[in-house]
């Protein structure tokens, strides 16, 4: 038994009401949070509890810190397998010769439809040990920067190697695997064929009984297809056969890009929206990664089966994605009452957190709009937590800091001039702040980073493991030669 009073902070619950106590407390009995509110009232708590519970009892001195719920990232791919050459250590320094890359410019959508179909391959070519090494480096990232739930949507890793990672951090992953089955070859209009819809959804079915297996309570599991310009009708049927059987969300990226419909067309003969609606996949269950590209009757789909949208915006300026500005679509769906959450993609290296999310969607929609009250600090929040585990259907069990609800808490310092004489510190942390300000990380009543440091994980074991995988990966399998890591990697501090 354990029991813990954090007291003294600013809590920002993210509840519905996204209630804020200035001088707040959070008490936790085991891995469950049994009282929030205003320190006085939660002391009443405390006396209120069991003399074995009292014996227990330990108080974190939360005074001048801000205490939050866990972050949610709700649609994130593990790709630092890729720390080489998908822009990474390979650049030059100098960043004056850079080119639009494929994401870039409206969106090669032939090159990015062959890129996502080459993963299973490279997926293939990690070993087991090399696939836990560096997607426990990876997910580590994550829970520095205060992510206590983290929602896979495919990724350049074995399913079962980063559910393996997950189990040995602590933290809660919904996991997924990478699915495609088919590209949209630059030579031609007709979609290749390029993988066995049934065999991919063998390998979903096998994810989710392992999952099912599991006794910690912070594993589920989220089916996703990982682009609609990569995906047969018979993967898109299948899927929403196996997600109605298990009860289970799904997710896809969809309206990502600009030139992405014509291309849809031409290779499928209608918009990546409409195939869903089609199949049956645009409903509650689903989240739509991006949706920034929808014409007027996929808004309305969208609005009519109440689907999800996950936007990425801190990462979209540098990935040359334009999902927030060039159309405003997500920004006035959820004007109209979509829920859309926040989340930071993936990369090769470590990218913007939920923190630099939340500041760029603070910013941006309020900036598009002309209105600095269409997203508030505290809406900010909202889509990185609660909204984030509504879209994972996890939103029973974390997102919030009410009592019966999973004791996931982050705590960051509030106490050095960025904060001077502001009554509202989450509007200086998303003015000044940001992920590497992440001081506590508690999931389920168990704290996994203190003073910026990890508590059970060894963040120079893990980087050690990662380099070394990295390394027999990249040499192995992408063939990059042997000397050429080891100068870059002989350059890094180790």
């Amino acid at each position: 038994m354990s029991t813990l009073l954090i007291s003294g902070g600013t809590v920002y619950t993210a509840d519905a009401q996204e209630s804020v106590h200035a001088r707040g407390a959070v008490l936790v009995v085991d891995d469950r949070i049994v009282a929030v509110g205003p320190a006085a009232e939660v002391e009443q708590a405390v006396a209120a509890l069991t003399p074995g519970q009292r014996g227990e009892l330990r108080t974190l001195d939360a005074s001048r810190m801000m205490v939050l719920p866990g972050l949610v990232n709700d649609h994130w791919h593990e790709m630092f397998a890729m720390g080489f050459p998908l822009r990474g250590a390979l650049r030059p320094a100098s960043d004056r010769e850079d080119q639009v890359a494929f994401l870039g410019g409206g969106g090669n959508m032939h090159e990015i439809s062959a890129t996502f179909d080459r993963f299973d391959g490279l997926i293939a070519g990690l070993t087991p040990d090399e696939a836990q090494a560096i997607a426990e480096y990876s997910m580590w990232t994550q829970l520095r920067g205060g992510v206590t739930t983290l929602g896979d949507m495919g990724s350049l890793n074995r399913p079962a190697s980063m559910v393996a990672a997950a189990r040995r951090l602590g933290l809660r992953f919904s996991a997924s695997t990478w699915a495609s089955d088919a590209v949209c070859p630059a030579d031609g209009t007709e979609f290749r064929r390029t993988r066995d819809a049934d065999t991919i959804l063998s390998g979903v079915e096998e994810l989710i009984g392992q999952v099912a297996g599991d006794t910690t309570g912070r594993l589920r599991c989220r089916p996703s297809i990982a682009y609609v310009t990569n995906m047969t009708d018979e993967l898109a049927t299948g899927m929403a056969e196996l997600i109605a059987r298990h009860d289970l969300p799904f997710a896809t990226h969809v309206g990502a890009l600009r030139h992405e419909a014509d291309v849809l067309r031409a290779y499928y003969g209608t918009t990546g929206l409409r195939r869903l609606a089609e199949l049956g996949l645009v409903d509650e269950r689903l989240t739509a990664a991006h949706a920034a590209f929808l014409d007027d009757d996929e808004q309305k789909l969208m609005l009519a089966g109440q689907a999800h949208i996950s936007h990425s915006p801190a990462k979209y300026g540098p990935s040359g994605e334009s999902a927030v500005t060039e159309t405003g679509v997500v920004p006035a769906l959820r004007r109209a009452g979509l829920d859309v959450s926040l989340s930071t993609d993936g990369s090769s290296l470590p990218n913007a957190g939920m923190a630099e999310a939340m500041r760029a969607a603070w910013q941006m929609y309020n900036e598009l709009s002309a209105d600095q009250t269409e997203v508030l600090p505290t809406d900010a929040l909202a889509m990185a937590t609660r909204l984030g585990a509504k879209g994972l259907r996890w939103d029973d069990q974390v997102g919030s800091l009410e009592p019966g609800k999973q004791a996931d808490l982050v705590l960051i310092p509030t106490h050095d001039y960025r904060y001077l004489l502001n009554s509202r510190p989450l509007e200086s942390f998303l003015w000044l702040g940001g992920s590497a300000d992440v001081d506590t990380v508690i999931v389920g009543g168990r704290t996994l980073i203190s003073g910026g440091k990890g508590v059970e994980a060894d963040e120079n074991g893990l980087r050690e493991r990662y380099l070394d995988a990295l390394r027999g990966f990249t040499t192995r399998v992408l063939r990059i030669p042997d000397e050429v890591v080891g100068r870059v990697l002989g350059q890094v501090s180790r």
